[in-house]
């Protein structure tokens, strides 16, 4: 069977698990995001405790993704919970460096401007600080995602959803008629997939980042 038959007799068992793939991703991303960004705003004012955050999220980022989701298991067993808690670790580092190199980098004349015209300290972090820090946090935001693309394809190791599952199915079956065929299934979908989601984040960069700042 060539690969352009083995799509058409297998379209909808990889469109399922390319919606899996994706959903996994996204709303791993979601969390990754937005413990990124606190932890950034936590500590981006103090020296120490910044570099304390990106070395320990570089830490986590450096342990192999397999022997990660495999310690995982005992603790939180199979199928998604290990997935999501493995891609939300992996995913922190790109998204927490940026938070903070942003936020250091925001002109502190224009802090003191919002401080000036009576804004809290709250409202300078939402209105000044994290608008004009946002280029860079949607650009980890992109480089996290590109990663978990792949890492997310060894969820299938631990049970877990996605197009991992034709990968191993592949690898576990060389030598048959098929093998090839749904590792390079697996493959360009997850590539069409992080194509796609790239894409989305131009749009969002396009949408939600000023000329000003653009320029």
């Amino acid at each position: 069977m060539d690969f352009w038959e083995y799509l058409g007799n297998r379209h909808q068992q990889l469109l399922v698990d390319a919606y899996q793939h994706a959903s996994a991703v996204f709303q791993c991303m979601v969390i990754a995001t937005v413990l990124g960004i606190l932890i950034g705003v936590l500590t981006y004012r103090k020296e120490w405790a910044g570099n304390l955050a990106i070395t320990t999220t570089a830490t986590i980022l450096t342990v192999p993704s397999l022997a990660m989701i495999g310690l995982l298991i005992p603790i939180v067993g199979l199928g998604v919970a290990p997935t999501v808690v493995a891609l939300v670790l992996y995913g922190l580092l790109p998204i927490v460096r940026n938070a903070i190199v942003g936020l250091r980098g925001v002109d502190p004349t224009l802090v003191d401007a919002a401080k000036g015209i009576g804004m809290s300290r709250i409202a300078q972090l939402i209105k000044v600080e994290l608008p004009l820090a946002w280029p860079p946090i949607l650009t980890g935001i992109r480089v996290s995602t590109q990663m978990l693309m792949g890492i997310a394809a060894i969820a299938a190791f631990a049970s877990g959803p996605g197009l991992g599952n034709q990968i191993f199915r592949g690898i576990s079956s060389l030598g048959s008629a098929n093998a090839l065929n749904e590792v390079l299934s697996g493959t360009l979908g997850i590539v069409v997939l992080a194509l796609l989601f790239d894409a989305a984040y131009v749009l969002l960069g396009r949408l939600t980042i000023s000329r000003g700042i653009r320029a």
